[in-house]
């Protein structure tokens, strides 16, 4: 039997408060070496404040965490020899090259020539950046000056990776070359924690940790959350919208409704009558035409709206 993988990153009841303000509400989980981890969260719920804390930049309130076996309120220094961290505001000086902006980094983590020269000429060629070594990077796309940033922080070929939002403001081609370098760099042993609030990112992720308001809701597999959703779902498209959306949303067999571009997703209660009857009928009742219901598979967003309705339900007891 194989040995379990080790963990890179071990978190227990790390809370951080700002005043009376709880952004990260006694977070616990486990991250194994060489894993792809993932936060999903909205904006707001706790993702980033709780990577700075792994990182090193804010104490946290309450909890610990060990980072590469090190205490992350205790020895930040060691720690941040072991991490890579690429904010979601890319830390890039605009008045440097692209290659001066690594070469600076590289000086912060003690890289000297020539493994230096080195270093660098292997990261223009993996992540393509010969075409813009020489610009300043205040003068590159959003999608370039993210490759420069990932640069920056692989540089010391940390073990560690921690990516905020690393994607944000980019097209779907950039997104994609951008995810199969994080798998590369997995397939080569590093372990990465990436925050998100894209759930096609989300599916990318061995594992997925979803964050609500700064607490942990769900953590398992994407495939294992999508196969635990309650119900069965359905995918109406109606005339008009709205109306069809709030007569859904008040009916009592349905669990919970959301607008998915042009069309209503449904979650309903497994019952004895048959459910799309059912749905015609509360659709009828408010003045709204059908034009197709279909059975639908569930989503990671389904199951996120799913665990935070229940949480409300629950918190309005």
């Amino acid at each position: 039997m194989a040995d379990a993988p080790r963990a890179a990153v071990v978190v227990e009841d790390l809370t951080k408060r700002f005043r009376d303000f709880v952004a990260v509400d006694h977070l616990s989980f486990t991250i194994a070496e060489g894993e792809v981890f993932g936060f999903l969260g909205p904006n707001g719920a706790g993702k980033s404040t709780t990577i700075r804390m792994l990182c090193g930049l804010l104490l946290p309130s309450e909890g610990r965490a060990q980072v590469a076996g090190l205490d992350v309120a205790r020895e930040t220094e060691a720690l941040r020899r072991q991490i890579g961290y690429m904010p979601q505001l890319f830390s890039l000086y605009p008045d440097l090259t692209s290659v001066e902006n690594l070469e600076f980094y590289a000086g912060l983590y003690g890289l000297r020539q020539p493994s230096l020269g080195t270093r660098i000429e292997e990261l223009v060629v993996r992540l393509d950046l010969e075409a813009v070594r020489g610009q300043l990077t205040g003068t590159l796309s959003t999608g370039w000056r993210q490759r420069v940033a990932l640069a920056c922080a692989i540089i010391h070929e940390p073990p560690i990776l921690f990516l905020d939002e690393p994607t944000s403001g980019v097209d779907p081609a950039v997104r994609q070359q951008f995810w199969n370098l994080i798998g590369d760099l997995a397939a080569e042993g590093t372990t990465v924690l990436v925050t998100t609030h894209l759930m096609e990112e989300a599916e990318r992720c061995a594992r997925l940790a979803m964050i609500d308001r700064g607490r942990l809701i769900a953590l398992d597999t994407p495939q294992a959350l999508r196969d635990g959703l309650q119900g069965l779902l359905y995918e109406i498209d109606a005339d008009p919208l709205l109306p069809a959306l709030e007569a859904l949303a008040s009916a009592p067999f349905v669990m919970d409704a959301a607008l998915s571009g042009a069309t209503v997703r449904v979650r309903v209660a497994e019952m004895g009558i048959s459910r799309e009857a059912a749905i015609r009928d509360a659709l009828a009742a408010a003045q709204v035409n059908v034009v197709d219901i279909r059975a639908g598979e569930p989503s990671l967003e389904d199951v996120f709206i799913s665990l935070v309705g229940d949480r409300e339900e629950a918190s309005a007891r």
